[in-house]
Formats: structure tokens, sequence, C-alpha cells
């Protein structure tokens, strides 16, 4: 595909997020409020649902602390490949969930690693919160 057409398409994407009133993330802070908006009502943004469910199996093998660790301060390690994980809370790492694009594709992989299936808007804003939580 041209260049010319995915600028295209990343321009219609961004007006259409524009007129729907949503916006990219410039901070974790947004994003978070992005997925609280996106859970429409449900519980969400609970930093102690986030902590408990980032440490926990649900069904699968894996749990989100068997890559990042218990308390993602400091840099993980995938569980296969071995490859570094820089830490995923943001107050240690500054680059963590500042684009909504890139947030979306990691959760989308890592949720179907724990869980077998995408994470809701609700288990996402939890997670966050509970990330955003570690100083």
């Amino acid at each position: 595909m041209s260049v010319l057409r995915w600028t295209a398409r990343a321009c219609v994407l961004g007006y259409l997020a524009w007129g729907m009133g949503f916006a990219l993330a410039d901070t974790p802070a947004d994003l978070l409020a992005h997925y609280k908006a996106e859970a429409q009502g449900q519980p969400a943004g609970d930093a102690g649902r986030g902590q408990v469910f980032f440490n926990k199996t649900h069904g699968n093998e894996w749990k989100c602390a068997s890559c990042h660790g218990a308390v993602p301060t400091g840099k993980g390690e995938h569980a296969m490949t071995h490859k570094v994980i820089e830490p995923m809370a943001p107050a240690f790492n500054a680059q963590r969930f500042t684009d909504l694009a890139k947030s979306e594709k990691w959760f989308r992989r890592n949720c179907k690693d724990v869980l077998a299936r995408e994470c809701t808007a609700a288990e996402k804003a939890d997670v966050l919160a509970w990330l955003l939580s570690l100083k």
C-alpha cells in the first residue's frame, strides 16, 4: 500500500476519532480516561482490581506477572523468548501508555496470551490504574 494511501487512512481515522470525542493518548492518564469511557458505565479504573488481575492466572498458564514481574517497576523478561521487557509502570518508563495504537497492540497480544481473548476496556482501565499508582 502506498505511503499516500496510509497517510490518507491515518488522517481519516484521526478525524473520525476527533469527531467522536476520542483523543489519541498523550499521557497514561489520557489513556486511562479513554478506557474508562470505553467501558460505558462498567466499573473501571480500580487499582486494587488491576493488581489482582495482573498477578492472577485466568485459565491459561501465564499471567501478566509471568513476564513483567509481580510489581512491574523494573525490567521483565518474556517467559518464552527471554527478551528483556522495559518496566510497565509509567513512573519507571516515561514511554509507557503514551500511544493509544501501541498500547492497544500490546494489550491485544498479551491479553490473548493470558486470557485467550482480548481484554475488556474495564480490565485495561483497572490494570492501567494500578500501574499508575506505582511510584
